[in-house]
């Protein structure tokens, strides 16, 4: 029999009425929270940033609810006074390769010590101002074939490379037909005569992520996407003018640097290949140490192709120059697995990096010697002098040689073998793969008012295992991932996984033109990056590298919000917050005035 509420109250049972009660609205407050967006805090690697338990969603089905955040705009504008940067190259500037006072007062250049960095003591406040024309960049893969011509107004290399095919002038457009000066007969047919020459190298499968020095407009690079190979296409800002603002407004990944004095800001033993076509860098300068950082940055088992004269031409110059890399090849123990001519007659070798350390023991002569052992988790190359020494193979936690990682895309997911020499770093590493898998999947896909199909090019500014970039692999982007200079260095591992990055400081500007990024990324970055810079400045060189209607996606506390969002909202750009704790910002077309 039914028992009434009256009865209830006669019979004095106000505990039970309010247990009931209590039990009532917790059973509510769960069956709300089960179905929305949970907090999704990061695994941490900044150490201030308290590692949290991962949400856990409700029993499993088919596919998960995901509900829209809720978007409120940011109003507060920080009221600054924005100035446009001033100069005839002020449209590409790049304050740290543009220090034409600091390049002056250089007392050599022998090395290229003028194409390196060489960074303003007060970081620029002005804004870039946009070429005349500017319009949204062609969308990819349309864009690896064509750019228009007014967002990279340069015609340096259309006529300096003309008889190459690297890139022409079509109206409005640049096109880029895949040629270069080693690309006689196109990219994709040298892509396969690669192949050819050496069967181990299977594009896609075990070489996976690729570094291309002296690339020229990246269409090695390019084309390689095809193939499911990620290749990090390099070179300084130099005579050629644009070549690698051509491969960005393209969507290929590239960076400006150099070989010159100073190591690259890429992990040791990250890369499965580097190859050279005449990219004019002397390998065997100052007694072979360009190519003992190469030996540095290629894995163990790794390949090294070079297609440049000295390979198949017999005159004296090059001959002496063939020498010299036999010499200083010898000495780093790599050994020479293919060399062939093709049939358009370019030639072609192809170094190996020992798996064994036994022919370093057996050298007579052990020049160059070995470096000591270094602390893996600080980062020992930005801004330092280029070694004397070969690095040693790496160890797991027994002392066995690390094993090549699984097959792409495999070894996406798998465990990294750089993560065997520390306790406890695999189980972070799949916490950290699962709550970027959610975080992206329910909250940055489809929780924010962002239209990913205009995303090409993205940056993750603090990128930890990338497992943000991981989590979009099945988008048509790409991620360069930099790993903080004072931050734990897990670059090896992210090589590891088959995706490519770069150290940075982001206290100071980055090596890119502007206008280069469709998204840029931060999770809990700006708290400690605030102890030693401006916020200020990095919203600035945020601005400078960022495309107009570009996002930049921030999660981090409110405090950092409040701050980073006025100084947004002060560059006309529209700023939305979702559940104070996520920021997103679009830039405008607007530049000030001047």
């Amino acid at each position: 029999m039914a028992i009434s509420v009256e009865s209830l109250l006669k019979e004095r049972k106000y505990p039970f009425i309010f247990t009931f009660m209590v039990l009532l609205i917790c059973f509510t407050i769960l069956t709300f929270t089960s179905t929305s967006t949970s907090t999704l805090d990061p695994i941490g690697f900044y150490p201030d940033v308290k590692p949290q338990p991962l949400a856990h969603f409700s029993s499993p089905s088919p596919k998960r609810q995901r509900l829209p955040l809720k978007g409120e705009p940011f109003l507060v504008d920080a009221n600054i006074d924005w100035k446009p940067c001033k100069g005839p190259l002020a449209m590409d500037y790049i304050p740290c390769l543009d220090n034409f006072k600091a390049i002056k007062a250089l007392k050599k250049r022998r090395h290229m010590e003028h194409r390196e960095r060489h960074c303003p003591h007060s970081s620029p406040h002005c804004l870039v101002p946009l070429p005349k024309g500017y319009k949204v960049p062609l969308p990819w893969p349309k864009s690896r074939d064509m750019i228009w011509y007014d967002n990279v107004p340069h015609t340096k290399l259309v006529e300096y490379k003309k008889e190459q095919n690297w890139v022409v002038k079509s109206g409005d457009y640049l096109v880029f037909p895949g040629g270069g000066t080693q690309f006689k007969e196109g990219v994709n047919h040298y892509i396969k005569f690669i192949e050819k020459t050496l069967p181990a190298i299977q594009w896609g499968k075990n070489i996976r992520v690729v570094l291309d020095a002296g690339c020229g407009v990246a269409s090695f690079g390019g084309y390689l996407l095809d193939k499911n190979v990620i290749t990090m296409s390099f070179a300084p800002k130099d005579e050629h003018e644009a070549q690698i603002q051509f491969a960005l407004e393209r969507g290929i990944p590239a960076t400006l640097s150099v070989i010159g004095t100073q190591k690259l800001a890429f992990a040791d033993n990250g890369f499965d290949l580097i190859h050279c076509a005449r990219c004019r860098v002397h390998w065997d300068a100052d007694g072979g140490k360009p190519l003992f950082e190469l030996n540095r940055i290629l894995r163990p088992g790794g390949f090294f192709a070079w297609s440049a004269t000295p390979v198949y031409r017999d005159d004296e110059r090059d001959q002496k120059v063939w020498n010299a890399m036999v010499t200083v090849t010898k000495a780093m123990c790599w050994t020479v697995v293919a060399k062939t001519l093709d049939s358009s007659g370019i030639g072609l070798v192809i170094y190996q990096k020992p798996t064994s350390t036994s022919c370093y023991q057996e050298r007579k002569e052990r020049t160059p010697p070995l470096c000591e052992t270094s602390d893996r988790k600080s980062i020992s190359s930005w801004y330092t002098k280029l070694s004397s020494c070969l690095i040693p193979l790496p160890v797991d936690a027994e002392g066995n040689l690390q094993s090549w990682p699984m097959p792409w895309p495999e070894r996406l997911t798998s465990i990294p073998p750089s993560l065997s020499i520390e306790s406890d770093a695999s189980e972070m590493f799949l916490k950290d793969s699962k709550h970027w898998s959610e975080l992206v999947s329910d909250v940055y896909r489809d929780g924010l008012s962002m239209n990913w199909s205009s995303v090409r090019n993205i940056m993750d500014m603090n990128a930890g295992y990338a497992g943000f970039a991981a989590a979009l692999i099945d988008l048509p982007v790409w991620v360069m991932n930099v790993v903080p200079i004072d931050m734990p260095d897990t670059l090896t591992t992210i090589f590891d996984r088959g995706l490519i990055g770069m150290y940075h400081d982001w206290c100071e500007s980055l090596n890119t033109y502007p206008r280069t990024y469709d998204l840029v990324h931060a999770s809990f970055l700006f708290k400690h990056l605030m102890q030693r810079c401006d916020i200020v400045v990095v919203a600035v060189e945020i601005d400078r590298i960022m495309r107009p209607d570009g996002y930049l996606l921030v999660q981090d506390s409110m405090e950092i919000i409040n701050k980073l969002g006025p100084v947004l909202r002060s560059l006309h750009w529209s700023v939305t917050l979702y559940q104070n704790q996520f920021l997103v910002g679009r830039k405008s077309f607007w530049r000030p005035r001047p």
